[in-house]
C-alpha cells in the first residue's frame, strides 16, 4: 500500500538530491522499447528517460494511478519532480507565447513550493495536479501541431572559451539557432551560477508574453536547484527559445518595437543611478509615493522615479514595497488574468534581483518591472471594466466587519472579495498567526484549482508575504483574497482521485 511521506522524509530526500546522495529507486522494469526515440529528438540522461516516457506515453485517465503504484513501489519526489518538467520542456512549445499551453512547465516550480509547504497528508496532491496538468497541455500541443523539441545541433555548440560571447551575441540579434546551441554550451562549459546571470540580463527585456519570460527562467532555475543541475541542458535550450520569442514581429534588433521601448530607455536610465544604491534607508513614505505614481504614470516616469528614489538614498527594498503593493492594488481593480501576471512577474523578478550578483542587471530588473506595471495597468481596460477601488480602502479599515475567522474569508472570497480582504486586513492586523491563512489558502487551492494560475499565483503571493515589509505586508495579502479560491468554489474532483492512487 502506497502512503504519504512524513514532511521530515521528504526533506531528507530533496535534501540528498542537491547532496549527491544516490536517490533512484527500483521501479517496475520498463520495456526497451519505452527508450528508444527517434534519432533526432532530444535525449535525457538514461536515469530519467524511462520516467520521463512513462509520463509522455500513458494515457491521462491512467496516468495518475501509474505514478501511484510507482510511489508505492520506491519512487521518490525529486525523481517524479524531474521528469515532469522534463516531459514538459521537451513536449510542449513555448511558443506562439511562453504561457498558455507551456504553463504546464511554468507551474512545476509553483507546485514545488506548495508541496514543501503542505502538511505531510497534503504533499503529494500539487505533483499529481501537476502531472493530470502536463497531459492537457501535451494533448494541446498535438492538437497545434505536435511540437517536440529536436536533438541539438552539435556542429554548432561553441567552445568553452565562446559560450559566453556567443550566447550573448545570439540574444542581442534575436537568433534562434545560435541561442540553442550556444544555450547547449552554456550548460555543458560554464558554472550554474553564471549560466543565471546570462540569462538573467534579457530576462525582462521585453514585455512580451506579459511577463512569462522572467517567470520561466526564475520557475526554471529554481526547479533545477532541486532536481539538479545534470538536466539542465534540454530546459535552458527550452529557455532561450521562449525568450526569443517576438510573436511573429519584425526581428527586434533591427526594429523598433511598442515591447522594447522601455528596455531602451531604461538603459539609459540606469546609467543614471549613484554609486553604492544598493544600500539606503527603509522609506514607508517613499514607497507610498512610488505606489501613487504607478497609478497614472508612463513606463518612462514610473522608472524615473524609481531612479530618483534611489538617488535619494532609498532602499531596494522600499521600491520593491511599492511594486509588490501596486501588483496587488491590480488584481483588486480586475481580478483576472492580467493583474495575476502582475503579480506572477513581480514575484520572478524579485527573486533573480535577489539571486543576481551583476549590478546592472539588478538595475535594469528593477527598472523594468517598475515599466512592467503600468503596462499591465494599461492592458486592464482591454479585458473589461476596471474598479476604481484602491489599496488604501483595506488600510482604512472600511468594510471590515469580518470578525476575521479563517473560515469567514474564504467563505466571502467567492461572493465578496472586497469583505474577504477586508476581513484578511482585520486578521493580521490583530496580530493572528499567518500560518492558519495560509495553510487554508493552499488546501483550497488543492481542492478547488482548476488552472496552473491558481498554483502559479497562491505560490507567488504566499511567498512575497514575507518578502513586503511588515509595513505592507498585510495589505499586500489581504489583495490576494481577489484571485484565491474560496470554500464555495466547486471542487475539481482530482483530490479523490490521487488520494486514491497513492493507496
Amino acid at each position: 500500500m502506497a502512503s504519504f511521506r512524513t514532511r521530515r522524509s521528504f526533506l531528507s530526500t530533496s535534501a540528498g538530491l542537491l547532496t549527491g546522495a544516490t536517490l533512484l529507486p527500483t521501479l517496475t522494469p520498463i520495456g526497451r522499447a519505452a527508450t528508444v526515440l527517434e534519432p533526432d529528438v532530444v535525449r535525457l540522461r538514461p536515469e530519467i528517460e524511462p520516467l520521463v516516457r512513462l509520463i509522455e506515453d500513458t494515457p491521462r485517465q491512467k496516468l495518475l494511478e501509474e505514478i501511484g503504484q510507482r510511489v508505492g513501489s520506491g519512487l521518490r519526489y525529486p525523481e517524479l519532480l524531474a521528469a515532469l518538467l522534463l516531459a514538459g520542456v521537451r513536449n510542449v512549445e513555448p511558443r506562439p507565447s511562453v504561457g498558455f499551453k507551456f504553463h504546464a512547465v511554468l507551474v512545476v516550480n509553483s507546485a514545488h513550493l506548495a508541496s514543501l509547504s503542505s502538511p505531510d497528508e497534503d504533499r503529494w496532491l500539487p505533483i499529481f495536479w501537476a502531472l493530470d496538468e502536463f497531459k492537457s497541455s501535451q494533448a494541446r500541443d498535438v492538437q497545434e501541431g505536435n511540437w517536440t523539441m529536436s536533438a541539438v545541433d552539435e556542429s554548432a555548440v561553441p567552445n568553452p572559451e565562446h559560450a559566453l560571447g556567443f550566447f550573448d551575441e545570439a540574444m542581442q540579434t534575436w537568433d534562434e539557432g545560435k541561442a540553442d546551441a550556444a544555450a547547449a554550451g552554456l550548460c555543458r562549459f560554464v558554472g550554474a551560477h553564471e549560466v543565471l546571470e546570462s540569462f538573467a540580463k534579457y530576462a525582462a527585456r521585453d514585455f512580451r508574453s506579459i511577463g512569462h519570460k522572467a517567470i520561466f527562467l526564475a520557475n526554471a532555475w529554481r526547479t533545477l536547484q532541486t532536481i539538479g543541475w545534470h538536466h539542465a541542458e534540454p530546459v535552458l535550450r527550452s529557455l532561450a527559445y521562449a525568450m526569443l520569442n517576438h510573436n511573429g514581429e519584425p526581428n527586434p534588433a533591427h526594429s523598433d518595437l511598442d515591447a522594447d521601448r522601455p528596455w531602451r530607455v531604461n538603459l539609459e536610465q540606469a546609467s543614471q543611478i549613484r554609486g553604492g544604491w544598493q544600500k539606503g534607508r527603509i522609506d514607508d513614505d517613499a514607497a507610498r509615493s512610488l505606489l501613487q505614481t504607478l497609478r497614472s504614470a508612463t513606463s518612462a516616469d514610473a522608472a524615473k522615479e524609481v531612479v530618483a528614489l534611489l538617488n535619494a538614498e532609498v532602499s531596494p527594498q522600499s521600491i520593491f514595497d511599492a511594486l509588490h503593493v501596486a501588483a496587488g492594488e491590480l488584481l483588486m481593480k480586475q481580478p483576472g488574468i492580467v493583474a495575476l501576471h502582475a503579480v506572477t512577474t513581480t514575484n520572478a523578478i524579485r527573486y533573480l534581483f535577489d539571486t543576481s550578483g551583476i549590478e546592472q542587471t539588478r538595475r535594469m530588473l528593477l527598472l523594468q518591472n517598475a515599466a512592467f506595471l503600468t503596462l499591465f495597468r494599461d492592458a486592464l481596460p482591454g479585458r473589461g471594466e476596471v474598479s476604481d477601488v484602491t489599496i488604501d480602502a483595506l488600510r482604512s479599515g472600511s468594510a471590515a466587519e469580518s470578525d476575521g475567522a479563517v473560515e469567514e474569508i474564504f467563505s466571502n472570497v467567492g461572493s465578496d472579495r472586497f469583505r474577504a480582504a477586508s476581513g484578511v486586513m482585520t486578521y493580521l492586523s490583530g496580530g493572528q498567526d499567518v500560518q492558519p491563512l495560509m495553510n487554508a489558502a493552499r488546501r483550497l487551492i488543492y481542492l478547488k484549482g482548476n488552472d496552473s494560475h491558481d498554483y502559479k499565483f497562491s505560490s507567488a503571493a504566499l511567498e512575497d508575504f514575507y518578502k513586503v515589509s511588515p509595513a505592507f505586508r498585510n495589505e499586500f495579502l489581504a489583495s490576494s483574497a481577489y484571485m484565491l479560491k474560496g470554500s464555495g468554489d466547486n471542487d475539481n474532483g482530482l483530490n479523490e482521485r490521487i488520494r486514491a492512487a497513492l493507496g
